[in-house]
């Protein structure tokens, strides 16, 4: 009797939780329709569900109203539970393209990294501080609005690149919240945004090394240093 309470809990649980995955999916569908949503699941938290977007994974709530990207850990056994989803993914340095990103040259700027960034996504003002104390590192920033989640982001990277010193104009917005001035001039964001596809980019920050390494989210500072490392190390592409 105890075993078929047991089973019969057991199912309702299977099925509550399936149903709060189908409902998440048909939410972010809805929402989202130009976004290809490969693989939604459950996590070991409540409420939140694990989203795959072609090479970028993040977390969202069943409304897919909120979006975490970067990994998820379980700090009482030390696990990286994204770690299974979120392998680094081997692709080109897209060296032909550079002229359309803003460029930053830090110490003897001798290392690369591509950043595709939304003016717009918090996650990517989070990097912009993550990065600012990195040195001997040459990073190009293609501007990378997703306007079906921010709206005004094309405008805003628009200013930033028509802006007489796009670096600085870049870090005044992401760092401190300093608007651009109003601007309109010939841009590379139709392109980026083609490029971005390309490389199967869907959600902001992503980042690509000189050795190929694509990795999606706000990494931590100490994790993009090992990267350069490691990176260097290969002798890039």
């Amino acid at each position: 009797m105890k075993k078929t309470i047991l089973a019969v809990l057991l199912s309702a649980f299977a099925f509550g939780a399936n149903a709060n995955v189908n409902k998440a999916e048909a939410n972010l569908k809805k929402k989202y329709p130009a976004t290809n949503f490969t693989q939604i699941s459950s996590t070991p938290v409540k409420g939140i569900y694990e989203v795959i977007m072609g090479k970028n994974v993040a977390y969202t709530d069943v409304e897919g109203r909120y979006f975490i990207f970067g990994n998820l850990y379980d700090m009482q056994t030390q696990q990286d539970i994204t770690s299974s989803t979120d392998k680094p993914i081997k692709t080109t340095f897209p060296s032909q393209h550079l002229a359309d990103a803003i460029k930053e040259v830090k110490g003897n700027g001798s290392r690369k990294l591509v950043v595709f960034s939304d003016p717009d996504c918090p996650y990517c003002a989070r990097l912009e501080e993550n990065l600012l104390t990195l040195d001997n590192v040459t990073i190009y920033t293609f501007l990378y609005p997703l306007e079906q989640i921010h709206p005004t982001a094309k405008s805003t990277a628009i200013s930033i690149w028509c802006a007489e010193d796009r670096v600085k104009a870049y870090s005044d917005y992401m760092i401190s919240k300093i608007k651009p001035t109003v601007k309109s001039c010939a841009n590379p964001l139709d392109r980026n945004i083609q490029l971005g596809g390309s490389y199967g980019v869907q959600g902001t920050p992503t980042l690509i090394f000189e050795d190929g390494t694509l990795l999606a989210g706000a990494m931590p500072k100490e994790a993009i240093e090992e990267q350069l490392q490691k990176s260097a190390m290969q002798g890039g592409n």
